[in-house]
């Protein structure tokens, strides 16, 4: 006997075609010509299949138990959910007692809250008995249980009930919730068993992790004999999705597919049907899917339940799926366009033109329906049945033959869609209209957003018609107003902007746009267990004691409670907060950049460049935050994003002017956010949609200015020309003040040679101004220095050049002294180094050699060492210094050269210095003292050390902490101590760059600075030196320490020792070592290296070494050792020069030694990449 609710042939019907008959809605037609003569019309049969019918009672469906038991805050249990799981309610059905056993009818549908979530749900319906006893007589009559006449009862008839079991999701995992339904379902109606139902349940919904790149495959053992598997998703940028484009083009085919597209871009009302409710729902996705970034806002109901039919009825287009057995009660309204899923035919009203996918743009249409029926073919060969009841064995074996080709077919489908749509709205960007002006009434309007007439011009005339309709629907207007505001899809949205830039080619059709993210893919499986089975205390297995007669009602003791609080995804949302957040896309061009640029030495430099002022545009909120002048620190930003296009700075992504537009929109600074944008502009970048939106938003919410000129504004014009003539005027009073007086200091000239360098003159050069001449013989003590020392700063010429190319200026932005690093009175001091001992070779790598040795994975610590080319992982040394109470008055302060960083023409002070003996090389009669800082290294001070980061690897983590603890983590006291690698880092490189940050705040109240520290002052500067901080005393001192040691043996009275390099001698113990560098040596090598011979001074170096015994015990290169001497003896302003010497003596001396021969004695100069980066992080730092 046929068994009920199964299909079979329940209508016939004859066509001929020759009068216009065609096959009616939900009939099939069978393509056989019945008339097989010569003579008459063609006559064909066609048949409905239906469901087999039986006498039944239909109520509404209901709750009848859940788990949880209470709703969680961010995952509530919708009300219309038993509806989904029942669309054709619930019935209670009579049926013969011969009847064939009913399977299970797996469903799916999807819910939409308001805010836009989707949540999936997955359900089996089944039926079961229901007892008679519950029936009235009346029912019993209808269900054919009772005789019409004398009301006999009938017993060869059973009597069955409809009922679901349905799992609720964020995640569209349809198959892995179908096989987890069936095993509850089938373990219900089996047994005796050991554990109860609810114990499996809790199992799944605790136990199961979510798959994950570290654990890409989750295989769930239910049973012995049952089990499933759960596999990462795609990672993909677009929208989440239950669609199956597989299940889309195998029911509906390519032609049907681009009529349907056709209907969704147009927005006509869509009718689907099929005795498979799976399928409904999956195809349903894909159709709303396939015409993204346009996103349907109207009616959608993927499965929709009979008592929400009357939807059908509304004035607007929708689209909406039924199951078949509608059309047995219902006829379609006309203006709707039906799609039969099962017979995959397209049924419309006789009134209207049929839609057609060739009304779609010709070229790009054509491309798709070849590519759509190419893909077709494919399908049906790799798509066989069976495949469904998995066997652990196929998991494991046939997993990646079988899920990733079909996983890598539908995204081929998908993509196809994906290029369509790029093809179709190519250039769109270009017509977006921003807001510029004041927004009025009609500033949020599609017209003043967006220029239509432009963009329908732009295009074909063929296709003005097909444009037309798409522009005037609701799809195409939330697009553009999703592109010009902050919306929750502005990830997705800049996704596709990158498509529609890749399909701009001759050939679009051969550019992938979705790739399979394979970087965290792996082999790993985890194995989850079934629950384990009770045993007695004896050992024995527990007896079976749970059978159930019907699916029983959950009882909540018999749950295993979770450990942990259930953890539900997090609903997307557009960030509020000007906290920085790149997308995945954004993050993937940056890697892809970077890997460029690292092959590329100019380009190198200039891409860590821009990372740093990325780290500093992140850490701009918490800056504008603790500033009391906020208006004031966002010119600041301002005035470096300036600076940053003088410079020619490599951004890698837009977030600089994206932070920097949200906080105008959140501080009302919309003339400045328009000024940032044209900035944008001026640089070449065109905005990307989130960039864009953030734009718009603070435009618009911003309280503009009055266009009025008040009393306030002539003032403020007044006001500025009295400061224009003030600022005219007062060169000319310098100059009447000034007369003949000299300049407070000389610049630095070239002279013919060092021949004449004597002792006293050369002491005095260094403790007196130097003043123009053509030798160091002409070098006179002025008779005002006293106590006093000057030493070159400014612009000089380079010795032995032409002209100094060092091009130091002067960033572009203002900097107020109330977050200066400089500052006077200062009552800690921070000294700072990135100088890194390499442990495979012994020696010191220097700033610019790690920023050429890091490479552009933003997750490798590791610099390369120049000489050794091995691995190793830098340092970042701090030292931090009490300089104790100060006065600025003071007269027994000496004058240094200040920061790198400074701005101010006064230098900053020290403290009157103490006296500490230095022993070294010199004969024992000869005592060296000198004057070192109070607090330094041996003075017990703090030192701390950290991994020094690239700026790469910086932001990645710094863009990790601000998603773990917020943005507000930067400003609390704990940030130092409790991130040190990261404070430290930022420190450094925001000095580096001369960027204003609150980070130094942070030290003064550290309970590390706190413990030690006497000082009043909350002051504190950061000094960045070259060298390291804590150099090895078994070593040979460098070259420049004993320059300044003979240099400081002569003075009579004890002070302190500033060597033109600005930085005071520190105190360290070196041991006494028997090394050949005499007085006569180093002055012979300076006056080699002011000839321009600097070859002559390396052969006079490394035929010094050659001669003493043993290893030479140093750990600077040659190159180093040369330049620390001549900044030491000639200052920072001849470092570019004399690397241009040195570069040509390498090329001299590498014809006659050979290169491996300077190589093995670290006598190579740095290379270009690390020139570029010193040059790129100017000025250098202090030696």
């Amino acid at each position: 006997m046929l068994g009920l609710h199964t299909l079979g042939v329940t209508d016939i019907a004859l066509l001929l075609p020759s009068k216009g008959e065609v096959a009616p809605h939900t009939f099939c037609r069978v393509d056989k010509n019945l008339n097989t003569g010569m003579w008459g019309p063609a006559l064909y049969v066609c048949y409905k299949r239906a469901v087999a019918k039986a006498n039944a009672l239909v109520y509404e469906a209901s709750l009848i138990s859940r788990y949880p038991e209470e709703d969680l805050e961010a995952f509530p249990l919708p009300e219309s959910v038993p509806v989904f799981c029942l669309p054709m309610g619930v019935t209670v059905e009579s049926w013969p007692l011969n009847t064939k056993y009913q399977l299970p009818v797996f469903s799916t549908f999807v819910l939409t809250s308001a805010s836009g979530d989707k949540v999936y749900g997955a359900a089996i319906q089944f039926y079961e008995s229901f007892p008679r006893e519950l029936l009235s007589e009346r029912q019993s009559v209808r269900l054919g249980l009772l005789s019409v006449v004398d009301r006999r009862p009938i017993t060869n008839r059973s009597l069955q009930v409809k009922k679901s079991i349905c799992v609720l999701s964020h995640w569209p995992f349809f198959t892995v919730f179908q096989k987890f339904l069936t095993f509850i379902y089938r373990y219900s109606i089996s047994g005796p068993h050991v554990l109860p139902l609810e114990k499996h349940i809790s199992s799944f919904m605790h136990n199961v992790p979510f798959p994950s790149p570290q654990r890409p495959r989750i295989l769930v053992q239910l049973s012995p004999y049952d089990n499933l598997l759960l596999c990462q998703p795609v990672s993909s940028p677009l929208p989440l999705s239950g669609a199956s484009f597989l299940k889309l083009l195998q029911n509906l085919g390519p032609e049907n597919a681009c009529t349907l597209l056709l209907a969704v871009l147009t927005e006509h009302k869509l009718l689907l049907h099929s005795l498979r409710p799976d399928v409904l729902t999956s195809v349903s996705e894909a159709l709303v899917s396939m015409s993204f970034p346009l996103r349907w806002i109207c009616p959608y109901i993927p499965l929709c339940p009979l008592q929400m039919a009357d939807v059908l009825l509304a004035p607007m287009p929708f689209i909406v799926g039924v199951h078949s057995s509608y059309f047995d009660l219902y006829d379609p309204p006309t203006d709707v366009v039906c799609v039969d899923l099962d017979t995959n035919t397209i049924f419309q009203s006789e009134d209207k033109k049929p839609l057609s996918w060739r009304s779609l743009p010709r070229k790009h249409g054509k491309t798709l329906f070849n590519t759509l029926t190419n893909l077709h073919k494919t399908l049906e060969k790799i798509c066989t049945p069976g495949q469904e009841e998995a066997t652990l064995e196929f998991l494991l074996t046939d997993y990646d033959q079988i899920y990733r080709r079909q996983k890598q077919l539908e995204l081929e489908i998908q993509e196809v869609f994906l290029r369509f749509m790029s093809c179709l709205l190519r250039g769109y960007r270009t017509f977006l209209l921003p807001i510029t002006q004041a927004p009025s009434d009609t500033t949020t309007d599609c017209s003043s957003l967006f220029n239509l007439q432009g963009f329908l011009k732009s295009r074909d005339r063929t296709q003005q018609k097909f444009y037309s309709q798409l522009t005037k629907t609701q799809m195409f207007t939330q697009f553009i107003e999703e592109c010009s505001f902050v919306s929750d899809r502005h990830a997705c949205l800049e996704f596709f902007d990158e498509c529609v830039q890749k399909v701009d080619v001759e050939k679009p059709e051969e550019v992938r746009l979705i790739d399979l993210d394979e970087t965290h893919s792996g082999e790993h499986t985890v194995f989850i267990m079934p629950p384990e089975e009770p045993q007695e205390p004896d050992g024995s297995e527990c007896p079976a004691l749970y059978s159930y007669e019907t699916f029983p009602t959950l009882k909540p003791e018999l749950f295993d409670q979770p450990q942990d609080q259930l953890r539900v995804p997090a609903k997307g949302s557009a960030p509020d907060s000007p906290a920085p957040r790149r997308t995945k896309q954004e993050i993937k061009l940056a890697q892809k950049r970077a890997q460029k640029y690292s092959a590329v030495p100019d380009m190198w430099s200039k891409c860590l460049l821009g990372h740093c002022y990325g780290l500093w545009f992140i850490y701009l909120p918490t800056f504008v935050r603790a500033e009391s002048a906020k208006v004031r620190a966002l010119h600041t930003a301002y005035d470096v994003l300036k600076h940053m296009e003088n410079r020619k700075v490599v951004l890698p992504d837009e977030v600089c002017y994206r932070i920097l537009m949200q906080l105008c929109g959140q501080y009302g600074q919309p003339v400045l956010a328009v000024r940032v944008l044209l900035e944008m502009k001026k640089a070449g970048i065109t905005p990307n949609t989130i960039t864009y939106g953030y734009y718009n938003k603070a435009v618009l919410e911003s309280k503009w200015p009055s266009t009025n000129q008040g009393g306030r504004l002539r003032w403020a014009k007044l006001r500025n020309v009295l400061l224009a003539v003030a600022q005219f005027r007062q060169p000319i009073k310098r100059r009447q003040k000034s007369g003949s007086r000299p300049r407070p200091h000389s610049n630095l000239v070239r002279q013919s040679s060092w021949s004449g360098l004597s002792e006293s003159s050369s002491h005095e050069s260094l403790t007196g101004p130097l003043v123009k001449s053509n030798s160091l013989n002409s070098m006179k003590t002025s008779s005002d220095s006293k106590r006093t020392f000057l030493f070159l700063t400014g612009t000089s010429l380079s010795v032995g050049s032409d002209l100094d190319l060092t091009d130091t200026p002067s960033p572009a932005y203002p900097l107020r002294r109330s977050w200066d690093a400089n500052q006077e009175g200062a009552g800690l001091e921070v000294l700072m180094s990135s100088c890194s001992l390499c442990r495979s070779c012994n020696s010191l790598v220097y700033d610019e050699e790690i920023m050429a040795g890091w490479t552009s994975d933003d997750s490798n610590l590791n610099s390369s060492c120049p000489f050794c080319c091995a691995s190793f992982v830098p340092f970042l040394n701090a030292e931090i210094c009490d300089l104790g109470p100060i006065s600025p008055e003071s007269p027994e302060f000496g004058l240094c050269c200040g920061l790198s960083t400074q701005r101010t023409a006064e230098p900053p002070r020290y403290l009157t210095p103490q006296t500490v003996s230095f022993s070294s090389h010199l004969p024992p009669h000869l005592t060296v003292r000198l004057s070192v800082p109070q607090g330094s290294s041996v003075g017990g001070a703090p030192q701390v050390t950290v991994a020094y980061l690239s700026p790469l690897v910086l932001r990645k983590e710094l863009e990790s902490l601000l998603e773990n603890e917020g943005e507000a983590v930067l400003a609390q006291p704990q940030f130092l101590d409790s991130h040190s690698i990261i404070f430290w880092n930022l420190v450094w490189y925001f000095q580096r760059l001369g960027l204003p940050s609150n980070l130094l705040q942070l030290v003064r109240a550290s309970p590390l600075v706190s413990q030690f520290t006497q000082s009043e002052s909350s002051a504190v500067r950061v000094r960045l030196l070259w060298d390291t901080l804590t150099p090895d005393t078994d070593q040979w001192p460098p070259l420049y320490i004993l320059w300044r040691i003979h240099r400081s043996a002569v003075l009579t009275a004890p002070c302190t020792l500033l060597p033109p390099g600005g930085v005071p001698m520190r105190s360290y113990s070196w041991r006494r070592h028997n090394h050949p560098f005499t007085l006569s040596f180093l002055e012979e090598v300076l006056r080699w290296v002011g000839m321009n011979e600097v070859h002559k001074a390396v052969t006079l170096f490394l035929d010094t070494l050659a001669k003493q015994p043993g290893s030479p015990r140093i750990q600077r290169s040659l190159y180093r050792e040369f330049l620390f001497l001549t900044l030491a003896a000639m200052g920072k302003d001849h470092v570019a020069a004399f690397d241009k010497k040195y570069k040509a003596a390498y090329s001299r001396l590498s014809s006659t030694l050979g290169r491996e021969e300077l190589r093995k004695k670290r006598a190579q100069p740095p290379s270009p990449k690390a020139v570029d980066c010193r040059r790129s992080f100017h000025p250098p730092l202090e030696c």
